[in-house]
């Protein structure tokens, strides 16, 4: 369910990205020249390419300029059997991306006066918070969104070629994840600290649908998918398939084996299929102000620093409710909320008015070392910082 590469299926973080094919593409004019040096496909297409040398088998980028200009970008190749290239549309799951979307929902309701950040669990969600010192009544909603709930997360997940293709077709519900969450005791006190928690954006899924009396999918659909036309941002509930065009997921495991991990049921019940041009019309239109009224978006953009672990994968990380800032290098901050699951990293950015934009998908988790996982994040992490501080 997440990057940084904390995951429903494969990792939680918790101390626990060979040059190949490449295209480009410009879509909505002649690109000028913008980069510090060089054009700005010359400089998209080095970086991309950085991310294909590093081992990753497929990389799809879109960026929208200050102008408006979309620039996709793709290196590699979507099946190392056939060698065919990425598609420039393909889709993906995007894994804790889709927590953006959830805190969204969640947030729309507060300005409509249907919930509230100060409202609890227990409200919402009598009896299903309880035992080991876990307790409701003092985990509200702002904790969730924001993971400050303290509650531990215990998601299955494999960590060898095995284990994926005895649970590849697993299936698991929301109740039963929150379930295996209440047999630990939580990490610490709601709100005294700050843990990447899937178990808290199940919870958010499951407190909205009690709210609404409507499926979370129902919501996302009827408030953010089609209000935007995310034509392509699809649930694919327990299918172990994803619509084409796609790029195949894979995962290179601790043992140096590379598997093709594409064939799966997702570990996220509340798993999103999407694309780069999907999540790239919506970061912006939230960042923009098009999704959520100015109160509630300041209270999305309220921030806190993320824990030193996670903060080794996203320096100078601070989270608020279900966004992620991250400082800039030529200054300033930018927006998005990373995911990595099942073989797919998806890394975004977005400046704060909304106007410029990165989103980076790739179809291999580096996941032999940590370290090579550090290398594909911030890898990636370059070309976004390239391309939000291209001048104007």
């Amino acid at each position: 369910m997440t990057t940084t590469y904390t995951s429903s299926r494969r990792r939680r973080i918790s101390i626990s990205v060979a040059v190949g094919l490449a295209t480009l593409a410009v879509v909505g004019g002649a690109v000028q020249p913008t980069w510090a040096a060089g054009s700005t496909s010359d400089r998209l297409q080095r970086d991309t390419g950085a991310i294909r040398a590093l081992g990753v088998t497929g990389v799809q980028v879109q960026v929208t300029t200050a102008g408006g200009r979309r620039i996709v970008a793709t290196s590699g190749v979507a099946d190392v059997g056939s060698g065919r290239p990425v598609p420039s549309d393909g889709r993906f799951r995007i894994a804790s991306t889709r927590k953006s979307f959830t805190a969204v929902v969640a947030l729309q309701l507060v300005g409509e006066h249907r919930l509230s950040l100060d409202d609890t669990v227990e409200r919402w969600l009598p009896g299903v918070i309880q035992g080991n010192g876990n307790d409701g009544r003092l985990i509200t909603v702002r904790h969730l969104l924001q993971n400050t709930s303290g509650l531990h997360d215990d998601l299955p997940g494999y960590t060898s070629p095995a284990e994926y293709l005895e649970q590849r077709y697993d299936v698991h519900t929301r109740e039963e994840l929150v379930a295996r969450a209440m047999h630990h005791q939580p990490d610490f006190a709601p709100g005294t600290a700050w843990a990447y928690s899937n178990t808290g954006f199940l919870l958010a899924g499951m407190l909205i649908e009690r709210v609404t009396g409507r499926s979370l999918r129902q919501e996302i659909t009827d408030r953010i998918v089609r209000p935007l036309g995310l034509r392509d941002t699809t649930w694919p509930g327990v299918s172990p398939s994803l619509p084409r065009p796609h790029a195949n997921a894979y995962e290179l495991f601790p043992t140096g084996e590379l598997v093709d991990v594409t064939s799966q049921v997702p570990g996220d019940p509340d798993s999103i299929v999407s694309t780069t041009a999907d999540l790239d019309r919506f970061f912006r239109a939230l960042l923009s102000g098009k999704l959520l009224r100015p109160a509630q978006l300041a209270e999305m953009r309220r921030t806190m620093p993320v824990s030193a672990d996670v903060e080794l994968v996203w320096p100078g990380g601070r989270y608020g409710l279900g966004l992620v800032q991250r400082p800039l290098p030529c200054g300033g901050f930018y927006w998005g909320h990373d995911g990595g699951d099942a073989g797919y990293i998806t890394v975004t950015g977005v400046t704060a008015d909304g106007r410029r934009s990165a989103m980076v998908s790739m179809s291999t988790a580096l996941g032999d070392s940590f370290d090579h996982l550090l290398q594909q994040q911030h890898t990636a992490d370059t070309l976004v910082h390239n391309a939000l501080c291209a001048r104007p």
